[in-house]
């Protein structure tokens, strides 16, 4: 198992598959070193985390979500790697997108569910340059969806 897995497996994430595509995109494109991957929702075993921050959802609701999206990008990074996520330089930007309502001002505490996340797994690689950006919708009406992009080797 990898250096990164094994991290992993002590905080109790198992990476997945990585998700297929809901429309028309891809999942990831590397550029030279640089790997952006696509916005991931926010999903967990029973299906989609949806919901509207400030209004059915509270901000740590909101961080729950994040941290799932965090999972699901790094189950994409594992595919774009060719199953070796160890390849892993560091994560180089996040930008995050919060279902709001027009008053609600916690979008950086929920992406921080993300940020908190990859740091404790990833130890300085996970730490990031960041958007945390209000949506009036999501697709499907999910409560966070989060791209992002990966230096690898």
């Amino acid at each position: 198992m990898s250096v990164i897995e094994t991290k992993l497996t002590e905080l109790g994430v198992t990476l997945q598959d990585a998700p297929a595509p809901l429309a028309n995109y891809v999942p990831y494109v590397q550029t030279g070193n640089l790997i952006h991957v696509s916005g991931q929702i926010s999903t967990n075993t029973d299906g989609m985390i949806k919901g509207k921050l400030g209004d059915t959802m509270s901000a740590e609701d909101g961080a729950i979500a994040a941290k799932a999206c965090a999972i699901s990008l790094l189950a994409q990074l594992k595919a774009a790697c060719g199953g070796d996520i160890d390849r892993l330089v560091r994560v180089v930007k996040l930008v995050g997108f919060v279902n709001s309502t027009s008053d609600f001002v916690d979008q950086p505490k929920v992406i921080n569910g993300a940020s908190d996340f990859l740091a404790e797994a990833l130890g300085d690689k996970g730490r990031h340059a960041r958007s945390a950006v209000s949506a009036a919708s999501l697709p499907f009406g999910v409560a966070v969806e989060i791209e992002a992009i990966f230096e690898i080797k």
